[in-house]
């Protein structure tokens, strides 16, 4: 994403798409999604992990072994892809599967290459925290938190 308009002129963009000026100008959940795409994004290129990957493996911190039905409900996505990034991770060594207990379902759990892989991405999410917090005053992000919590608290 591009900055806000006015400043530089720039539109933000979202997946390859410019937000319209109307929009922008007359919506803080256009404004919103934006900011969230466009650091997602970042982070994404950044890390070479899509949100979705990193996601499943933030479910199975900790030793957890859980099947993809469960990993699916649990993210609120659907099985389908939870099942094809699983299979991916599980060909580059960051997850194991074995067969469950009871059942035939495949339980996913965390490799010792997983789990390094996951504690460096979140050392590279910590680094832009880190740099966002230098980039605002302490009002500032006591603010912006403080707006974030009653935008995710309005009912529609």
């Amino acid at each position: 994403m591009a900055q806000a308009p006015g400043i530089d002129g720039d539109i933000p963009v979202i997946e390859g798409k410019s937000i319209p000026e109307d929009i922008l100008r007359d919506s803080v959940l256009a404004h919103i999604a934006a900011a969230y795409f466009s650091v997602g994004k970042r982070l994404e290129r950044k890390t070479q992990c899509s949100a979705t990957r990193g996601f499943i493996l933030n479910t199975l911190r900790g030793g957890v072994g859980l099947n993809q039905n469960q990993i699916a409900k649990m993210l609120g996505f659907d099985r389908t892809v939870v099942h094809r990034s699983i299979k991916t991770m599980v060909e580059e060594g960051l997850l194991s599967e074995r067969k469950a207990p009871s059942g035939k379902a495949l339980v996913a759990q965390l490799t010792a290459k997983g789990n390094k892989y996951r504690e460096n991405l979140i050392k590279i999410r910590r680094a832009a925290d880190d740099k966002l917090r230098q980039e605002l005053t302490q009002a500032d992000r006591d603010m912006l938190i403080r707006l974030l919590k009653r935008v995710a608290e309005t009912e529609f």
